[in-house]
């Protein structure tokens, strides 16, 4: 029986929610690092229970927290580097994501924690399905950009600790999370349809993306809290419903009440427009497909997703109103 909890990142977009829930579990004491108290989420109802630990580096002690921990979820990372430097950018991300990680899994371990839960990326499998099958959980890592590079390499080391240690790793992939409070370009695309601004981007309708809304991947975490089958295993997790950029450009103008007001503008003109300004990573992420496939997840852990995409549509346009 799971008795104590211990998370990081507890102040993020996931992290939040995740809080919220698992303090609806009396018979459960959670446990958060924050990197300054006054973060603390305000969510959780004993203070005493937020540990200010400073950066998730190498050097981080968690000796005060870690002990009579049964279950570790790591949600922190580093997601943004300003640095343009490739060197310093991917040691900066390694600092946290990976030298940061194992850390945490290592003093975990020699504490006895039963099983270590890490909130990867689908970065991890690569940037596009495009003219491809869907991305599966057992299919070689190949990682495109330093944030996917650092998340990897977290898993297979922290893969290599389980083997070593005994203690349980769970691996969960998302691709883009969306719900109340995101931000970034979900918020601003929901934004634009909220305003009744023409965009081109009906004639976008060949492609599919993979979504996860926050409160599917949240319920899944739970799932494999104390699931016995999530041993050991790399899930990859989505709404199991893959929309379009037409299809989701349509969605954002529906629950907001809105017309969908966009246009035709056929998919050669944003390829070519990429290959003139050399953009053409961005423009695959707008017209190219990033599909999941999450049949394992299921069948093992029989599961499925609890939410709609029109959930969570809703509720990250209630947000951004």
């Amino acid at each position: 029986m799971i008795k104590s909890i211990l998370l990081t990142g507890s102040t993020g977009f996931v992290g939040a929610k995740l809080l919220t829930k698992l303090s609806l579990e009396n018979d459960v004491v959670v446990k958060c690092i924050v990197r300054r108290l006054e973060q603390s989420n305000v969510e959780h109802s004993n203070e005493k229970l937020c540990f200010n630990i400073g950066d998730i580096g190498s050097k981080a002690d968690y000796s005060s927290v870690i002990p009579d921990v049964d279950v570790v979820i790591h949600l922190a990372a580093r997601v943004h580097i300003m640095n343009n430097s490739f060197s310093d950018s991917l040691s900066e991300f390694r600092a946290v994501n990976t030298e940061g990680t194992l850390n945490l899994a290592r003093q975990a371990a020699e504490a006895g924690v039963k099983r270590f839960i890490f909130l990867s990326s689908i970065k991890v499998n690569g940037e596009s399905t495009s003219g491809r099958k869907p991305f599966t959980a057992f299919e070689m890592r190949n990682p495109e950009d330093l944030y996917g590079m650092s998340k990897s390499e977290a898993e297979e080391k922290l893969l290599a600790l389980g083997k070593e240690t005994g203690m349980e790793i769970v691996i969960i992939r998302p691709p883009l999370v969306y719900g109340e409070g995101v931000k970034a370009n979900f918020a601003s695309l929901m934004r634009l349809v909220g305003k009744d601004f023409p965009l081109p981007f009906r004639a976008i309708n060949q492609n599919k993306r993979s979504l996860v809304s926050v409160y599917n991947l949240v319920n899944l975490i739970k799932v494999c809290i104390d699931h016995p089958k999530a041993a050991n295993q790399v899930f990859l997790v989505s709404d199991d419903n893959d929309l379009s950029t037409a299809q989701m450009v349509a969605l954002m103008a529906k629950v907001q009440g809105k017309a969908n007001l966009s246009l035709p503008v056929p998919v050669w003109c944003f390829k070519l427009a990429g290959k003139l300004f050399k953009k053409e990573a961005v423009v695959d992420r707008l017209v190219g497909s990033l599909q999941l496939d999450i049949e394992h997840t299921k069948k093992t852990l029989d599961w499925v997703p609890p939410y709609t995409v029109e959930h969570g549509f809703q509720l990250a346009a209630k947000k951004n109103s």
